[in-house]
């Protein structure tokens, strides 16, 4: 594929070889950014995982300080004071076995997170084809299976998370946009860095964090050196 000339540009102007620290780093991707869009800025950590091993799996969730500039569709299966619950936290769509039927028969799948109580799991559980491949399957390790809707919509409206590695050990997440501070983008960086240190899987061997980049939507990956990044951690703790 063919870059373009802004994307060219803007790979001249750091070091591809070079690991800066996390500061430097969220400084050169807003100083980088050329869309005439607000992009998102995203890091991606190359973990030492064995992602075909269910005990080497890392997922969760973490709350970002200053969210991620997104607004954060949530799709929640409950029913009775549970759904009204939901509702009132603000969830965008609440509903039980239709909704879940809706979605199985090719309906709207606008949304970001999906919740879901318990009971309406044997419900939701049949979603898992069409859930499953988009990362939006409610699951008790990501906090998404609960019995406590009302918290956990206005925790995710308010810039929590959702993590987990794909089949390469790499995780992805979201921390801002460039029109964010640069203190901003740190502190929400080291907020998930420090979430990815703590969910190291004890089965896990090795090096943990291989490498780490964070990009905005158009711009090239700035790499950051995982040992400022534990020193990083240390700080916010």
């Amino acid at each position: 594929m063919k870059k373009s000339k802004q994307r060219v540009d803007a790979e001249r102007r750091f070091d591809r070889d070079t690991s800066y620290s996390p500061g430097d780093a969220v400084e050169l991707v807003k100083n980088l950014a050329y869309a005439k869009f607000d992009e998102s800025v995203d890091v991606s950590f190359q973990l030492g995982i064995d992602a075909r091993q269910a005990d080497q799996l890392v997922r969760g969730t973490v709350s970002l300080p200053h969210g991620t500039g997104k607004t954060i569709r949530v799709v929640v299966f409950a029913e009775s004071d549970k759904a009204k619950e939901a509702e009132e936290a603000g969830a965008d769509i609440v509903g039980g076995k239709d909704l879940a039927d809706q979605i199985q028969g090719g309906g709207d799948l606008d949304f970001d997170i999906a919740i879901a109580t318990p009971d309406m799991m044997p419900v939701v559980g049949k979603l898992g084809p069409v859930l499953g491949p988009r990362g939006l399957m409610p699951n008790p390790k990501s906090g998404t299976v609960t019995q406590d809707v009302g918290k956990t919509v206005e925790a995710f409206k308010a810039g929590r998370v959702e993590y987990r590695n794909d089949r390469y050990g790499n995780v992805h997440v979201p921390i801002g946009r460039v029109s964010f501070d640069a203190d901003q983008l740190k502190e929400n960086f080291a907020a998930i860095a420090g979430e990815i240190v703590r969910a190291r899987p004890p089965a896990s061997k090795g090096h943990y964090m291989n490498k780490v980049a964070v990009s905005s939507t158009m711009g090239p990956g700035i790499r950051i050196d995982t040992v400022q990044i534990e020193e990083l951690v240390k700080e916010d703790r």
